[in-house]
């Protein structure tokens, strides 16, 4: 276990030290590896890629039991039609790095007291490191008559691969009526997604000349239409152009889908409820941690994965780190926050190899191409403190038909071949990208 004595003598330089890790788990486990990663979404693969340069293929495993992997990014323009659910998907063993051992399983228990995981078909893995990319859950249970109610039509969820395509039926199928977007009251993936699909639909209805007959209402937990003002304020002027009702603080939570009728409570008001009838319903639903780390002692009080925010280390396991949308980081969960934490916690991971302490750190970039039609995007950069953090020579807060490019064709080219081989990344991927394109 060099390794884990290298962490050891961490001590002087900042970094947490190990001193009550047990590593005599080894020689009981059914398998053992250097680098073992839990997770085989865009963060478990870019890191087992960047991880297998640091550590060599046969030392790294990851632990994943999907057999297709998900560009879920583009699934915004599934449900609206302009892009198709197939180019999406690659097979798993496709994205795999050559080498890498690639376990088939899910994850049933993390022992982090003892350096083991323990999969659901009952193997015991050892580790010497330990990435945790496990994401988040989709809570659709948490509301009413959900998830049943996606057998009627006229309802459909751009968060994931079952329901996508049900958001597009109903928007085709549309005739006339409300058709109501939604936004919960927890954490969510991708936090402009939910309106996204408004603005893509209020387009749809636009193009197939049934946009008099349709009232297009956005629903929203939350006190604001977007967390950064420089592009709400932007979202407010499109919103009052195209006559979009938005209502602040109503959270669903019950979908009567025979009857199409979606029920709202007021979080200003508790015990207040409004129900909505329906031509079109997309629902975006509750989310939270993980719950296998949040049954483990790597969670925080609520469950996340508690990490140190600028290194991404777990703050008491210091052989354990993570990335993504299972952490407690102060950002917004998207997959450019994915690719700005690969390159800063793979720095982390080298520099502890050295026995040195990290010197780059994760400043919460993240960043939002906030769809509005389907020849226009805003593109949202922003930071931990939520300031602006832009990456082109323009008012990226005004709507550009080059980022709608952007989004529907470059990046998932460069998600394919470039972040998930740990190619591409770093604090600012779209300003890495405009470098690229500048080379």
């Amino acid at each position: 276990m060099a390794a884990l004595r290298r962490l050891q003598q961490c001590q002087s330089t900042g970094i947490t030290a190990v001193s009550h890790l047990h590593t005599s788990s080894r020689a009981s486990a059914d398998m053992h590896y250097k680098m073992l990663v839990l997770g085989g979404g865009s963060g478990g693969i870019s890191m087992s890629a960047r991880m297998k340069r640091l550590f060599g293929a046969e030392n790294v495993a990851v632990v994943e039991p999907s057999e297709t992997h998900y560009y879920q990014p583009i699934w915004t323009l599934v449900g609206a039609g302009a892009k198709t659910s197939a180019s999406s998907a690659r097979h798993t063993a496709s994205v795999m790095p050559a080498g890498v051992k690639w376990v088939k399983s899910k994850v049933q228990e993390i022992n982090p007291e003892n350096n083991t995981i323990r999969t659901d078909d009952g193997k015991e893995i050892s580790y010497e490191y330990l990435i945790i990319a496990l994401g988040l859950q989709l809570h659709f249970e948490k509301i009413k008559g959900l998830p049943e109610g996606f057998e009627h039509p006229k309802i459909g969820s751009n968060y994931s691969i079952q329901t996508v395509e049900k958001t597009w039926k109903a928007l085709k199928d549309f005739k006339a009526g409300n058709a109501v977007f939604t936004f919960p009251n927890t954490p969510v993936k991708c936090a402009g997604a939910p309106q996204k699909i408004m603005y893509l639909s209020d387009a749809y209805l636009r193009k197939t000349g049934k946009r008099n007959e349709a009232r297009v209402i956005y629903n929203t937990s939350l006190p604001v239409l977007f967390g950064i003002k420089k592009y709400a304020d932007s979202l407010w002027d499109i919103v009052k152009q195209r006559d979009l009702q938005i209502n602040l603080r109503q959270n669903l939570i019950e979908v009567r889908a025979d009857k199409q009728e979606a029920v709202f409570e007021n979080l200003d008001k508790p015990g207040e409820t409004t129900v909505f009838e329906y031509e079109m319903l997309h629902v975006t639903p509750p989310m939270g941690p993980n719950l296998i780390v949040k049954s483990s002692p790597l969670g925080d009080e609520a469950g996340w994965l508690d990490l140190d925010k600028d290194y991404l280390q777990h703050k008491k396991y210091p052989n354990v780190f993570g990335i993504g949308d299972c952490t407690n980081l102060p950002t917004a969960k998207t997959g450019a926050a994915v690719a700005a934490q690969s390159a800063v916690l793979s720095r982390t991971i080298s520099m502890i190899l050295k026995n040195q302490k990290p010197d780059k750190i994760y400043d919460g970039y993240t960043s939002c191409p906030l769809v509005t039609s389907y020849k226009s995007v805003i593109l949202a950069e922003f930071d931990y403190n939520g300031q602006p953090l832009e990456t082109f020579p323009i008012n990226q807060a005004k709507e550009s038909r080059i980022m709608y490019h952007m989004k529907a064709d470059v990046m998932p080219h460069l998600y394919w071949h470039g972040l998930l081989r740990g190619l591409w990344g770093g604090p600012g991927p779209y300003r890495k990208l405009m470098h690229l394109g500048m080379k």
